[in-house]
């Protein structure tokens, strides 16, 4: 076994976050030997197979000459892509998928079939846009782990922070994931769009929200809250209601909510106001 092929990975979903943690294992010094996608002839799989000179092939043959494959696919197609890659992949190999919500079980089919290849799952804490413009975000993220000491490493080679999440709480640390990115960006879209009614700018808003984030880092975000309803000012957050569009209520109130239960008030005229 040469040194390229000891240190080959294959790819299997070249999306976003697939092409950004192979992007980290090649910066590490990683071969890519391997892409594989829903065609040989799609468009991802071509892209990806040409940013690492790598040959675009099946799934079921992309193990052949990898010690690593990465299962960047939709968390649905996990469990069937497992299936299909396990008779092809090598001896002591490892598998790891990247999902956040799905544990170990996703790769239940390699377990079935191979035991003398090694399961893991590795979740980096990270959210990732384009892969030709978004380089470099996974150093210093976090990341959520499991299956043998070769994940961790795995995960330090990225530059990533692992840390354990057992399975039966998976779901519940990935609901935390999607508060903190994709619920983010929805509010700040509900920003814009009521800055906008009042003929302000998004990116007026720019330090308050990076200073608020800071706070909350710094301090816990109970300290770091302000505002209305942090001082128990109901008639400012009424007003606030009276002139807002009606299908933002919804959402304003809703959070309204989450930071009267943060500031531990649950008197009455805030359950009227946020009813």
């Amino acid at each position: 076994m040469n040194d390229t092929t000891a240190s080959g990975f294959a790819l299997v979903g070249p999306g976003r976050a697939g092409i950004a943690v192979a992007d980290g294992l090649i910066a590490a010094g990683h071969c890519c030997v391997a892409v594989a996608g829903r065609a040989l002839d799609s468009r991802s799989t071509r892209r990806a197979a040409e940013r690492y000179r790598a040959p675009a092939t099946t799934v079921a043959d992309v193990g052949h000459h990898a010690h690593l494959v990465v299962i960047a696919t939709p968390d649905a197609a996990i469990d069937d892509t497992a299936a299909t890659v396990a008779a092809g992949l090598r001896p002591g190999g490892l598998v790891v998928h990247l999902s956040g919500a799905r544990g170990l079980d996703a790769l239940d089919p390699i377990a079935a079939t191979r035991p003398d290849v090694s399961r893991g799952l590795l979740h980096p804490l990270q959210t990732f846009v384009d892969p030709t413009e978004d380089r470099g975000t996974l150093t210093g993220a976090w990341a959520a782990t499991s299956g043998p000491p070769a994940v961790r490493r795995l995960a330090h080679d990225l530059g990533l922070r692992p840390f354990e999440v057992p399975d039966d709480r998976r779901a519940e640390y990935h609901a935390a994931a999607v508060v903190a990115s994709n619920h983010l960006v929805a509010l700040l879209g509900q920003v814009e769009r009521l800055a906008g009614h009042a003929e302000v700018p998004l990116a007026a808003f720019e330090p308050l929200v990076r200073a608020t984030v800071d706070h909350v880092f710094d301090l816990g975000p109970a300290a770091a809250l302000t505002g209305p309803v942090a001082r128990g000012d109901v008639a400012t957050v009424s007003r606030h209601l009276a002139v807002i569009a009606v299908d933002e209520h919804r959402a304003y109130q809703a959070m309204a909510d989450s930071a009267r239960r943060l500031a531990g008030r649950d008197d009455a005229p805030w359950r009227e106001v946020l009813a």
